[in-house]
C-alpha cells in the first residue's frame, strides 16, 4: 500500500511531491491517518536549504511535525490506545535515559529524535509515532486547531514560566508563537500586553488576539513607549519570541529592574549584549524556553482550548491540500500584501 507523501528528497532548496509505502507500525507504534497538518517555521527553513538545515537535515526526509488525525493501526505490544481515536502528538521522541530526562525534564532530553526532522513526519497521509508520544484530543476540537498544538505548547511553556497575573507584559515578535501567547497572557491575568513587531499585518492579528498596544520599532519608540505606559518602570515580564537582535536589546532595555524574560525565540547567530546593565545589575531573571514540557503543558493547552479561553482559529489564514504546497511555502516565504499565520495542509482531502 502507497501513500503520497511531501518529502525532502535531495540537498538543495525545494520540497517534492513523492508516491511511497505506508509505514508499518513496530510494536510499540500507532499509525495514524494525517487529516490536518500545519507548517512551521523549521519547515520553511528546510525547503530553502539554509545553514542549519544543511547541518541537522539528512534527505530523504518526509517533513511535518504539526498534526491531527486518527489511529488506524497499533502495534501489539500499545496499551490504552485504539482505532478510531482522535490524537496528535509530542514531536519530541525522548530517551528516557539522559540527566534532563531523569531529573523529569523529557523536553530537555539531549538525544530527542524529532518528527519530521529527524524521522520521517506527517506532510503525508499516514504518519507511524511511538505510542508514548501519542495525545488524544478532545472530539470537539477541531482537526485545524489540534494540528497546532506544537507551536501553542511553545507558546504556553513560555507564558507560564512566570507569574504573569497583574503584571505589565511585553511580547516581542509577533510571529505565530508570539500571536498564540498573547491570548494566553491575558489569561494568566496580565494587566497590559504590549505587542511588536515589523509587520504591520502581524500587529493588526496581535491587536485581534488581545493585545492592548502594538508598537512597530520602524516607527515607534518601543522603550519609551513602554516606560510611558508603565509609569517609568518598565514591562515586568518579557515574552521573547523573535530571536533578533535588535528586538532582543530592545526588549531588555524596556525590562523593569528586577524583571523576567521568557527566551524562545533563536537568534541566525551569536548576538552581543551589555551583560552587566541588562541582566546583573538589572538583577534580571533570564529562562531559556524550548519545546514543550511533557506532559504538563499539554494538559494546559487542553483546558484553555476545551474552554474557550484561548481561540487559536484567527491565526489559521490559510487553507490547502498537500499537492498545493508550493503555493503554502511561497506564501510563507514572500506574503506580500496577504495575511499570512498559519497554513493548514490536507494529506487526505479537504473533507
Amino acid at each position: 500500500m502507497t501513500m503520497k507523501a511531501l518529502a525532502k528528497t535531495r540537498p538543495g532548496p525545494g520540497l517534492e511531491l513523492i508516491e511511497t509505502d505506508v509505514p508499518r507500525p513496530g510494536p510499540r507504534d500507532v499509525l495514524i491517518r494525517v487529516r490536518a497538518a500545519s507548517i512551521c517555521g523549521t519547515d520553511v527553513h528546510i525547503y530553502r536549504w539554509d545553514a542549519w538545515s544543511q547541518h541537522r537535515i539528512r534527505p530523504p526526509l518526509i517533513l511535518g511535525h504539526e498534526f491531527a488525525g486518527e489511529i488506524v493501526a497499533v502495534g501489539e505490544e500499545v496499551e490504552g490506545l485504539e482505532v478510531g481515536q482522535f490524537v496528535s502528538a509530542e514531536g519530541h521522541i525522548v530517551d528516557h535515559t539522559c540527566a534532563a530526562c531523569r531529573a523529569g525534564q523529557l523536553h530537555l532530553c539531549r538525544n530527542a529524535r524529532v518528527i519530521g526532522i529527524d524521522r520521517p513526519g506527517a506532510f503525508a497521509e499516514y504518519v507511524c509515532v511511538p505510542a508514548e508520544n501519542v495525545w488524544v484530543n478532545a472530539l470537539d476540537v477541531p482537526p485545524e486547531i489540534a494540528s497546532l498544538q506544537d507551536p501553542f505548547g511553545n507558546a504556553v511553556h513560555a507564558a507560564y514560566a512566570f507569574d504573569l497575573a497583574g503584571r505589565a507584559v511585553l511580547v516581542s515578535g509577533c510571529g505565530p508563537i508570539g500571536l498564540m501567547a498573547i491570548p494566553v497572557a491575558r489569561v494568566a491575568g496580565a494587566r497590559l500586553i504590549v505587542a511588536t513587531d515589523l509587520n504591520e499585518r502581524r500587529l493588526a492579528l496581535a491587536r485581534r488576539m488581545g493585545a492592548d498596544v502594538t508598537l512597530n520599532p520602524q516607527q515607534d519608540d518601543v522603550v519609551g513607549q513602554v516606560r510611558t505606559l508603565t509609569g517609568g518602570d518598565g514591562v515586568d515580564v518579557v515574552l521573547e519570541m523573535s530571536g533578533a537582535p535588535a528586538a532582543i536589546y530592545a526588549a531588555l532595555e524596556a525590562l523593569r529592574p528586577g524583571g523576567q524574560v521568557a527566551a524562545l525565540g533563536l537568534t541566525a547567530a551569536s548576538i552581543t549584549l551589555d551583560w552587566n546593565e541588562h541582566v546583573v545589575i538589572k538583577g534580571a531573571t533570564v529562562q531559556g524556553i524550548y519545546g514543550r514540557k511533557i506532559w504538563d503543558t499539554w494538559h494546559r493547552m487542553r483546558a484553555l482550548l476545551q474552554t474557550g479561553a484561548v481561540d487559536l482559529s484567527p491565526l489559521i489564514t490559510h487553507r490547502l491540500p498537500l499537492e498545493d504546497y508550493e503555493q503554502a511555502f511561497r506564501l510563507l516565504m514572500h506574503p506580500g500584501d496577504e495575511v499570512v499565520a498559519k497554513i493548514i495542509l490536507y494529506p487526505n482531502g479537504m473533507d
